[in-house]
């Protein structure tokens, strides 16, 4: 039988896919196409954003001060995120065919495309461009975190969590002693699935536990 949990994830499912179908109602909507990862607008469309845009001179006139005197802080965030994405992108290129884990894809989760609006100045490509690339990269890494925590130590928290990764609802119960080995082996058997299914190679080995 069915348990909740998995109606719960099912429906859940169900929702990601209504949200495909309506971003793909908006595309028409607003009149663009994606052809090999690149944006592609009609050129009315294009035009009518042109129209739209605010000058770079205009922008920052209306910007306060004290905000622009915060920019070195934000861009100074680039140096930590660049190395936490090389350290991340590392480790699971490293430890993943090892423990037959299926590798998390970039470009499934970092989508750096807003420079393809023309109603947005320069200034406004560049941020929209850095919090694409930052906010991407951190649901990458979470992923790849979800996707490590599942194979080591799959157990839900005792106190509930303001938010959890898509994988934490299939996680064993926190104080389940009786059903942790199983379940554990049973979740490591789904990511040797989910990396059969995507063609990974299979891996040479795996450490003892």
């Amino acid at each position: 039988m069915e348990s909740t949990v998995e109606k719960l994830r099912a429906h859940v499912q169900e929702l990601k896919d209504a949200l495909e179908a309506e971003i793909e109602e908006r595309q028409q909507e607003f009149r663009y196409q994606i052809h090999h990862h690149k944006v592609e607008f009609e050129a009315e469309a294009r035009a009518a954003q042109r129209a739209a845009r605010e000058g770079l001179a205009s922008f920052l006139a209306h910007t306060r001060p004290l905000v622009v005197l915060t920019a070195p802080a934000i861009y100074a965030l680039i140096l930590p995120f660049a190395l936490l994405d090389l350290f991340v992108t590392l480790y699971q290129a490293i430890c993943f065919p090892v423990y037959g884990i299926a590798r998390v894809k970039r470009r499934d989760y970092i989508a750096v495309d807003r420079h393809h609006l023309a109603y947005l100045n320069a200034l406004q490509k560049l941020n929209c461009v850095y919090c694409g690339y930052c906010n991407g990269l951190l649901a990458y890494v979470r992923e790849i975190a979800a996707r490590t925590e599942q194979y080591w130590c799959p157990i839900k928290h005792a106190r509930r969590l303001a938010e959890t990764h898509d994988r934490y609802g299939s996680f064993t119960d926190y104080g389940d002693a009786q059903s942790y080995r199983a379940e554990l082996m049973r979740l490591r058997a789904e990511l040797a699935k989910e990396r059969a299914g995507r063609g990974d190679d299979r891996p040479e080995g795996r450490p003892e536990t």
